[in-house]
């Protein structure tokens, strides 16, 4: 946009100081999404629709509505998969690994994100974004975007080593929500194949 001033990104330890900052009163957050995924050259491969519910540290909830149905449940210690059209659940331990997803990232605390990530911020008017990149090189993206807008959490962009890109708008959000803890419990259901991952 022409004539907006935006801050050059930088990283430094106020860039994730400033993150923690907006993240630390997060305790629970519900929101509606719109998730798209392109590929490197920007074509879009997928779109998809739902609701997530998080409760830190470690509790979440994503649910996938359409195109089509998925739901990935965190009770604090192990991370639940179930695809519903394959009659299939993946569980697996809340792990190191399992926590550089970003989905369960924003569950994590807020101190692990500085130790985790290098952390760079941009400014432009009232909205901050926010370029994790992360310090292992085991993990599941290469570059994370978490966008505020004032000190709200809207918009989450992730890039991996093929190029492909996922793009994540929240809306409807509420923040610090009272949540019932059996949102987070997640019962199998009767006749599904369970993988167990260690």
């Amino acid at each position: 946009m022409l004539g907006m001033a935006s801050l050059p990104a930088h990283a430094d330890d106020a860039a994730g100081e400033r993150l923690s900052r907006l993240l630390e009163p997060l305790k629970t957050y519900t929101a509606d999404f719109d998730q798209q995924i392109l590929d490197a050259s920007g074509q879009r491969l997928q779109e998809a629709h739902g609701k997530m519910w998080l409760s830190r540290p470690g509790k979440f909830r994503w649910s996938v509505d359409a195109p089509y149905r998925q739901e990935v449940v965190s009770d604090g210690k192990e991370v639940y998969l179930h695809d519903p059209d394959l009659e299939q659940v993946t569980v697996q331990p809340l792990d190191e690994r399992v926590t550089h997803t970003p989905a369960l990232l924003l569950s994590g605390r807020s101190s692990e994100l500085t130790a985790n990530y290098d952390v760079e911020r941009q400014q432009q008017g009232a909205r901050e974004t926010f370029t994790l990149t992360p310090k292992q090189a085991d993990t599941l993206f290469e570059s994370l975007k978490l966008t505020f807008d004032g000190e709200q959490l809207d918009m989450l962009q992730m890039a991996d080593s093929t190029g492909q890109r996922t793009a994540i708008d929240f809306h409807d959000v509420q923040y610090n929500p009272s949540l019932e803890a059996s949102r987070f419990v997640f019962q199998i259901p009767e006749g599904a194949d369970v993988i167990r991952e260690q």
